[in-house]
């Protein structure tokens, strides 16, 4: 027997979701609001005010670009997500061959358990100021203490169990701690704007322009942001899930592709309300101190609400952990078709938590993300264009699987030639990472379906190279 036949739960990992294990809209909404409604946004709310961004290009920046979040997850991800039924990684394996995927799925578990990391560093900073430890700040890379290995070690070994039990464990997780995170997130907003010298709605703009978001000079070695920053931030933070089809692992379990709209409920409860909350507190931080500039979220918490706010940061960073190593542990298992996804994603636990330990990711956070979704979004393309464009072009689609190949050398080089084009912009100083992934997946999909005509035509003698 294998080991993956020993799991205490069974996630379809090699095959499409049958019917009965199909869930409602309600697990995806409480899914994404837990997931996005977290700790990293105590994180990322104050950065962009370290950014010196105006206000109104961080709210405008904040609609547009979470709009168009939920509208990739709505009509790219979903809709081949409730089709297909597949993780990413099996249809991948299908698309580019055993080779391709296993180098696409090392990057992608790699970054998420290092994603997952970084949440877990975000809740033990709510330990830190409870059991007073010296905690990392803004320029820290190296643990600050015995104290901070221990509260990552408690807070990783939690995360892990409770993200090895599998999605329906990881949905229900979330949808019990949603609703109360959701409402701490408005607590913290309500009174940071009341230390801002916000007595009344009507003068929430003049609060806003004047006092938190003024657009002045960014803080020392942070890059100065715009409307442009924000917009392009608040939609690609995300990438990875939806442009890079990531998130075709949680959506091959939604009854109906429209459920993608319930990505809303993480986008304008977590990445608009809590970014502007956590800003908010971050401006009450430095107005109380100039010279105070640390992005701790645990201290940022603790001073709006005291212990509830420590508990709030424990519990936000658990519900984003546990589906990013959800993901993590379905790449590596991925690699190992045989082994238990139940005690890879252990493992993988394991290895974020070390990581967790190291605060450099968190304190980078922005490029962070930024870099993650540049690199694993050609694949989310390929996908794209294998499933609906190839075969209105004549071409078959998964035609690794078809041509029994290990390596689909169109796919894999339209990957590899898209990294390699949007770093040497970067590099070069020519754009900005925030700017890269978005011509980038133009380009990818229009090498592919060259490479694929190529590829194709020249096995075209097979008959299951025939389209």
């Amino acid at each position: 027997m294998s080991d993956s036949a020993q799991d205490p739960v069974n996630e379809h990992e090699r095959e499409p979701v049958p019917e009965k294990a199909r869930l409602g809209l309600k697990s995806f909404v409480g899914q994404f609001a837990g997931e996005h409604v977290a700790g990293t946004e105590l994180m990322i709310g104050p950065l962009f005010l370290a950014a010196g961004v105006s206000a109104f290009d961080f709210i405008a920046g904040l609609v547009v670009g979470n709009l168009l979040a939920v509208l990739s997850w709505t009509f790219l991800t979903a809709p081949i997500a409730t089709r297909a039924r597949l993780t990413l990684y099996y249809q991948l394996e299908k698309i580019c061959g055993r080779h391709v995927v296993t180098l696409y799925n090392t990057a992608n578990g790699v970054m998420f358990t290092v994603l997952a990391g970084a949440m877990m560093t975000v809740s033990a900073t709510a330990l830190g100021v409870y059991f007073k430890f010296a905690m990392p700040q803004l320029t820290d890379t190296l643990p600050t203490g015995v104290g901070w290995v221990l509260a990552v070690l408690v807070t990783g070994s939690l995360f892990s169990v409770v993200a090895a039990y599998g999605y329906r464990f990881v949905s229900r997780f979330a949808n019990i701690a949603a609703p109360w995170l959701v409402c701490m997130f408005i607590a913290f907003g309500v009174i940071g704007l009341r230390e801002m010298g916000l007595t009344r709605p009507g003068d929430f703009w003049h609060v806003a322009t004047t006092a938190i978001w003024t657009g002045g000079p960014p803080q020392p070695g942070q890059l100065k942001f715009t409307f442009w920053h924000v917009m392009f931030f608040a939609w690609f933070c995300n990438m990875a899930w939806h442009v890079g089809m990531a998130d075709l692992s949680i959506f091959r379990f939604a009854r109906k592709s429209w459920y993608g709209v319930a990505s809303a409920a993480g986008m304008f409860l977590g990445h608009f309300m809590a970014w502007i909350a956590a800003s908010v507190l971050y401006a009450v931080q430095l107005r109380q101190d100039p010279a105070n500039t640390a992005v701790l979220p645990g201290p940022l918490a603790y001073n709006a609400c005291g212990l509830a706010g420590l508990i709030a940061v424990v519990a936000a960073g658990w519900t984003t952990a546990n589906p990013t190593l959800y993901r993590a542990g379905l790449a590596f298992q991925s690699l190992i078709p045989g082994s238990s996804r139940y005690r890879v994603t252990l493992v993988t636990g394991l290895v974020a938590t070390v990581t967790a330990i190291f605060p450099i990711v968190t304190m980078r956070l922005l490029d962070f993300v930024a870099l993650w979704g540049m690199i694993l979004m050609p694949m989310g393309a390929v996908i794209f264009m294998d499933f609906w464009v190839l075969p209105r072009l004549g071409l078959r689609s998964n035609f690794a699987e078809a041509a029994g190949l290990h390596l689909n050398w169109a796919a894999g080089l339209a990957w590899i030639l898209t990294v390699a084009a949007c770093s040497w912009l970067v590099l070069s100083g020519r754009a900005q990472i925030f700017f890269v992934s978005l011509p980038g997946w133009f380009l990818t999909s229009l090498l592919y379906v060259v490479l694929s005509r190529i590829l194709q035509t020249r096995r075209s003698a097979s008959p299951l190279a025939a389209p």
